[in-house]
């Protein structure tokens, strides 16, 4: 590679997920001239559309909250804020098809009034539990209210713990905590960080009356996150390049950095590091950390998501939730796909799948077509026009006990050289809103050490 292969820019953004993207923004609003580097023919990272067929599929469902104001300043910034509405108030249909008198239809949802009043209407008409499990979940929530997530202590301990000693029965953690923090932990109680428990029930539910209302996408995510976010790259200047793996990543004898992919080389600055855990170990130089190895530590969890296209209506619900059966999330992704001819497209999103991930799809038939139909009537003799799973063996680090202090800053030991990702020491278990918050970190601790104040977007000191 010849002195005239190397192009000079301030910045160079390692990954093209929403963590890089959002890094590659703050820094190009800043003033800085960037490239951000994708070896995937596309953006978006783990949350991503594809076609099959007449379809457009998402990976994989993904939901983000109204707290989340990180990924909502994110969706702002690329123009995608009326394709994912959240809604006007919390409302979760549980169904639970386990209950001895039959199948029973409870709801989780909020009123107006100030917290913790909100969900009190909710909780004492939730018919999943008995009368002395919901006064327990009101004391538990109020111990859980006085908690800082920030305590070292409480990443130590595990969820499930907690709440056995304050009183939460088995069937208090699986109709209610596991509920949620499931779906936004990707881990059951046992095996999940109390501070991150902490972290997501207080800031989701015990924050603000609106904080837990849900928003989701009614596109499909590569609208958002590839095609809105591309335009938005080009319009702030980011030269933004696909199918460039980068190779190496080291110093010159100016101390400039050098990013390698297959074909080109590039110098920088400033380099800002958005891959996942296990890669961004294997490019990191020496001194970069103190202990790199901590980064192979962190572990991954799964999420299967199971994919039904009936031939008719069969859920007349946005989405739903269940107890008592195999199944957790189903949401009607039929607008979003494209499907047409009176048809339904069904995405069961299924987390914490470590005993299914690798099971196979006729298995997979076989276990959650009869579970729909007895959580769907309507289901009953519909025909199957399409099923097919989609795997993601490491959609999210692990949130088991211990992993806060495995999670790096985004400064690193190397001047110049920052971290991005959901798995970095963000406070927030791995969700969208951690990927953008990461970005932020990183893209901030960059320009304070450039010397360039700049105003944070979420109000926050940078």
């Amino acid at each position: 590679m010849t002195e005239r292969d190397v192009r000079t820019d301030r910045a160079v953004v390692i990954g093209g997920g929403l963590a890089g993207i959002t890094a590659a923004l703050r820094l190009a609003d800043a003033g800085l001239t960037v490239t951000l580097l994708e070896g995937r023919p596309r953006l978006g990272g783990l949350a991503f559309s594809f076609r099959r067929g007449d379809l457009t599929v998402d990976n994989g469902q993904h939901v983000y909250l109204r707290c989340c104001t990180a990924y909502r300043w994110f969706l702002d910034r690329v123009g995608g804020t009326e394709l994912a509405p959240v809604q006007d108030r919390l409302d979760v249909p549980v169904l639970d098809v386990g209950h001895p008198k039959g199948p029973r239809l409870g709801r989780l949802r909020r009123t107006a009034l100030p917290v913790p009043l909100h969900l009190a209407a909710s909780l004492a008409t939730y018919p999943h539990l008995s009368l002395a499990e919901r006064a327990s979940v009101g004391r538990a929530a109020l111990a859980l209210k006085g908690l800082d997530p920030a305590d070292p202590a409480l990443d130590d301990i595990d969820f499930a713990g907690w709440l056995a000693r304050r009183g939460q029965s088995p069937r208090t953690v699986e109709a209610l905590w596991d509920l949620v923090g499931v779906a936004t932990l990707n881990a059951t109680a046992p095996h999940a960080s109390m501070g991150l428990a902490a972290m997501v029930f207080k800031t989701g539910l015990l924050s603000d009356p609106g904080a837990a209302d849900i928003g989701w996408a009614r596109v499909p995510l590569g609208e958002l996150h590839d095609t809105l976010a591309r335009k938005a790259l080009d319009a702030a200047g980011v030269r933004t390049e696909l199918r460039a793996r980068v190779t190496a990543l080291t110093r010159d004898a100016d101390g400039r950095w050098l990013v390698d992919t297959e074909d080109e080389r590039f110098g920088a600055d400033t380099v800002v590091l958005a891959t996942a855990q296990h890669e961004a170990h294997g490019l990191l130089p020496e001194g970069a950390l103190a202990d790199p190895d901590r980064l192979l530590a962190i572990d991954t969890a799964p999420i299967l998501n199971v994919h039904v296209v009936y031939d008719r209506k069969v859920l007349r619900r946005p989405f739903f939730t269940a107890l008592g059966s195999p199944v957790q999330w189903v949401f009607d992704r039929t607008g979003s796909s494209g499907l047409t001819g009176g048809g339904q497209y069904l995405a069961v999103s299924q987390s914490a799948a470590q005993d299914e991930i690798d099971t196979p799809v006729a298995e997979l038939r076989a276990r959650y077509l009869p579970e729909l139909e007895r959580l769907l009537p309507a289901a009953r003799g519909a025909g199957v026009r399409d099923f097919f799973v989609t795997r993601e063996r490491t959609a999210t680090f692990a949130p088991t006990p211990g992993v806060g202090r495995l999670r790096p800053a985004a400064r690193t030991d190397a001047p110049g050289l920052y971290l991005a990702g959901s798995w970095t020491a963000t406070g927030w278990p791995a969700t969208m809103e951690g990927a953008v918050r990461s970005g932020f970190s990183a893209a901030g601790a960059a320009l304070s050490a450039l010397g360039r104040g700049h105003e944070h977007p979420l109000g926050e000191a940078a």
